[in-house]
């Protein structure tokens, strides 16, 4: 069941094509060693990481068609938090250099930074003090 290309639903936007999956497949993190084994299909868990990112919807929105938003869920903050996601773009983006001819890494960097800082608000200088009013102050 896991990886399987079979989808019985409608295709969505954000879905893998069968090409981008033979890509993505091997890089996906297999189930843990010695625990249960994994029952769900890994490649429709990951058409809807990809619909939350391409729609901007919250997880409790994700179709029905898909897999459980917590079973998303899961999967996405386990592969944040294990470095999956980063390991992930650093190979994607070098193979994708290696092909273009340049070298796999980037040799320089764009920082994009605000320029003019606002104004800072706090502490006792930054709130407007309260008007007294005209009848509290009766002589």
């Amino acid at each position: 069941m896991e990886g399987t290309a079979t989808v019985q639903r409608a295709a969505y936007a954000s879905d893998h094509q069968d090409d981008e999956w033979a890509i993505l497949a091997p890089l996906i993190p297999g189930p843990k060693p010695g625990g249960r084994p994994r029952d769900v299909n890994i490649r429709e868990v990951c058409n809807g990481i990809f619909y939350l990112l391409k729609a901007g919807c919250p997880w409790r929105m994700l179709p029905h068609d898909l897999p459980a938003w917590g079973t998303v869920y899961w999967y996405w903050s386990h592969w944040k938090k294990s470095g999956f996601w980063a390991e992930l773009n650093d190979l994607l983006r070098r193979d994708l250099r290696s092909a273009a001819g340049k070298h796999d890494e980037p040799s320089a960097a764009v920082i994009d930074s605000q320029s003019i800082k606002s104004a800072e608000k706090g502490g006792r200088a930054g709130t407007t003090r309260g008007r007294k009013s005209p009848a509290a102050s009766v002589t």
